[in-house]
């Protein structure tokens, strides 16, 4: 509870315009499809139009790994990272791939009955990907071992897991938000939303789930008896997230917005801490930036990669509200 704490105690320290990241660092030129951070801020998965799939670790210049899911680059439409960061996956519309961030080599590739929308990857190497028939695959790719979920009846638009690979999250645009046993199929919780789901997320120990719509509804639910814990406390008509993560060991969840938002949130009451503005670059047309990925840093150190090609770092102190 003392980093909690002591988020809280900074964001008293108000002004009226988020301030400039401290720490900027140009991670590619290239067009950027997607990108993931490490749970621990010290690595980045990239999906590039030229240079494929780059895994980059962030002490280091230049790529650790570079990896190739398939003819074109340019069909990288998600990344995932597991917590440990001992798995990277990358999805297409037709395909999923996994690879380990320990020795770079792959771990497999299987193509998909339906268009794929959204992938996570556990410790083990599980993953979950959301199709658009709206159903949900569960694949173990040691064991080999496929478990579809058919909870929902339109496009599943986001699936989180959780870091032991036994609970998984999915939000379709049938409005509904469902947690599942990732090893039967069985679903554990079901809850409804106003509009379709945009993003989900699951804290690494399955404890909490988050998700929320296309409006302004983002909430957070106990895992374990279904109860809400919170509503963000959001007060305009439409805030949609194209980032999340549950950090300070859950007592917070910080977001990222496709415009370019990084907001951090308290899970127990829904209020909001902190929010930073990821810089607009000079490439292409668009005056605008898509927060990929969210972490934390150590105990007072918030990241952003976005589609500008760029990771960004403030200090908790510069937080505003």
């Amino acid at each position: 509870m003392h980093k909690l704490l002591l988020v809280i105690t900074v964001t008293a320290l108000s002004a009226c315009q988020p301030k400039p990241a401290q720490e900027v660092i140009t991670l590619t030129q290239e067009p950027l499809y997607a990108a993931s951070l490490t749970q621990d801020g010290n690595g980045v998965l990239l999906s590039t139009s030229d240079s494929g799939l780059l895994y980059r670790q962030l002490s280091e210049t230049g790529a650790k790994y570079q990896w190739r899911h398939g003819d074109n680059n340019s069909d990288i439409i998600e990344t995932a990272i597991s917590p440990s960061a001992s798995y990277a996956a990358s999805l297409s519309l037709d395909s999923v791939a996994l690879w380990s961030i320990v020795d770079g080599q792959s771990r497999g590739w299987w193509s998909l009955p339906a268009a794929g929308q959204s992938v996570a990857v556990a410790d083990n190497g599980a993953l979950l990907i959301g199709l658009a028939d709206g159903s949900v695959m569960s694949l173990t790719g040691e064991q080999d071992k496929l478990i579809k979920f058919l909870g929902h009846s339109e496009k599943v638009n986001s699936v989180a897991i959780s870091a032991d690979g036994r609970q998984a999250l999915s939000g379709g645009n049938d409005n509904k938000v469902i947690l599942w046993d990732a090893g039967t199929g069985q679903p554990e919780h079901n809850w409804q939303l106003a509009s379709r789901v945009i993003k989900v997320t699951l804290s690494d120990d399955g404890a909490q789930a988050f998700a929320s719509d296309s409006t302004n509804d983002a909430r957070i639910w106990s895992s374990h008896s279904g109860d809400l814990i919170s509503q963000l406390d959001i007060r305009v008509r439409q805030k949609t997230f194209s980032a999340a993560r549950f950090v300070e060991s859950g007592n917070a969840l910080l977001t990222g917005t496709p415009a370019r938002e990084v907001i951090l949130w308290r899970t127990d009451n829904g209020k909001k801490l902190g929010n930073w503005q990821v810089a607009i670059t000079k490439k292409g047309q668009i005056n605008s930036a898509v927060v990929y990925s969210v972490a934390t840093k150590g105990a007072d150190q918030v990241l952003s990669v976005s589609s500008n090609g760029l990771l960004e770092a403030w200090s908790l102190t510069s937080t505003t509200r």
